[in-house]
């Protein structure tokens, strides 16, 4: 028993030291895509959270001997402003961690185009209320959505384990609110984040 435990010890070192990770650092523009929310029973009408630029560094892991990753998107806190009609009603902070399972398609030259799908989180905070509701306290809850993601890596010929990247994810997801402690509705977000940065590969 010992030896067999042994043995399959050995080889998940030996299967792990084979695996490929990334670092990818970047930044983002989070662009909303839904901008006609409608709360409280349609008397809040126009809703729409602000399109924001934030850092977002991420990880990927390469499954070994296949064309498949799955890469792990962070991020330092968004902060977006809410407005209804072009009128300011309320901000919040959010991290948006986005899971993606990827296809590379590698091929001779140094760019590597990719695809994925996923899951993505919206973990809201510091919730604040301006304008007309100023002082009503809001409440965002945690949101859940899937995502997908589009771009391409490209590697010089003279670099080792350093490249370039762009990408394009759009996700479905949005946020449950209440106002006072009452449900008012969903703000849906189902954003667009446009990444650019640099990957190193370990």
């Amino acid at each position: 028993m010992l030896r067999q435990a042994a043995i399959i010890a050995l080889l998940g070192i030996s299967s792990a030291s084979f695996a490929e990770f990334q670092l990818k650092v970047g930044a983002s523009a989070l662009a909303p895509s839904k901008d006609d929310n409608s709360l409280a029973g349609g008397t809040v009408t126009g809703v729409k959270a602000s399109s924001e630029i934030g850092f977002t560094p991420s990880i990927e892991y390469f499954i070994p001997n296949t064309p498949i990753s799955a890469e792990l998107l962070l991020a330092t806190p968004f902060k977006h402003d809410v407005t209804s009609e072009g009128v300011k009603i309320a901000s919040f902070r959010h991290l948006p961690p986005t899971l993606t399972v990827k296809y590379n398609f590698k091929n001779s030259t140094g760019f590597t185009p990719y695809i994925g799908v996923g899951g993505t989180v919206v973990i809201p905070w510091d919730e604040k209320t301006t304008g007309p509701i100023e002082g009503a306290k809001l409440d965002a809850e945690v949101g859940y959505g899937v995502a997908g993601q589009l771009g391409f890596t490209f590697q010089p010929k003279d670099a080792k384990n350093w490249g370039v990247y762009v990408d394009v994810r759009y996700a479905d997801v949005g946020s449950d609110l209440k106002l006072n402690g009452a449900k008012i509705g969903t703000l849906d977000v189902n954003p667009w984040v446009y990444t650019a940065g640099y990957s190193y590969k370990f």
